[in-house]
């Protein structure tokens, strides 16, 4: 691992690490509206600043990590993000706690990664995924706990079949697998409690 790699976390890692998960954290508690995430990061490609920054804030020495597959081929991704959270990396999706997704057009299917429990609903997958764009209005209509009335948010690129996937997903609740997009300087969020349909 080279001394850039070493090198690349967060500058003010509690002061920005903060920041990065307040955004996060206000994102999944009011789906449908866009959040600022801010960062300095320069990680090895082709894991973005965005998915970087979540990363380090999220992930430590207790939680998994999975990659999808342009993230997994790369050896300094892999050893940057071993070196900065002291993460485990896994091969297997559904093992994981926390998914990063650079390449939305071959994410694996919602029910790939972990569920959850009836008893232990919170063991499921929080997919991290790098997008082009996000914004408020047209796109996706949301509904549920944190919305009042309704929200429309806009992703893209989406994956395949989203739309079956995430009314899927949103059936199994209180189980099922919480999906955070990033972009650059953005970040918006669609719990499993939020339903979902084309705006």
């Amino acid at each position: 691992m080279g001394a850039a790699s070493l090198q690349a976390g967060f500058d003010d890692p509690v002061r920005e690490a903060q920041a990065v998960f307040r955004s996060v954290m206000m994102a999944l508690a009011r789906p449908g509206t866009v959040q600022p995430l801010v960062t300095a990061l320069r990680p090895p490609a082709p894991l973005t600043p965005g998915l970087a920054a979540i990363a380090l804030t999220l992930a430590d020495h207790e939680t998994t990590l999975w990659l999808d597959a342009p993230l997994a081929a790369s050896p300094a991704v892999a050893d940057f993000l071993r070196f900065q959270t002291g993460a485990r990396l896994v091969a297997n999706a559904a093992a994981a706690i926390f998914a990063l997704v650079s390449d939305v057009s071959g994410m694996l299917p919602l029910a790939s990664f972990a569920q959850g429990t009836d008893e232990y609903p919170d063991r499921s997958t929080t997919i991290i995924v790098a997008v082009d764009r996000i914004q408020t209005g047209a796109g996706l209509r949301l509904s549920g706990p944190g919305i009042k009335g309704s929200a429309s948010l806009t992703v893209s690129p989406l994956p395949g079949e989203f739309l079956s996937q995430r009314a899927a997903n949103h059936a199994l609740f209180p189980c099922g697998v919480d999906c955070v997009f990033v972009a650059s300087g953005a970040v918006a969020a669609l719990p499993r409690s939020s339903a979902m349909s084309e705006a």
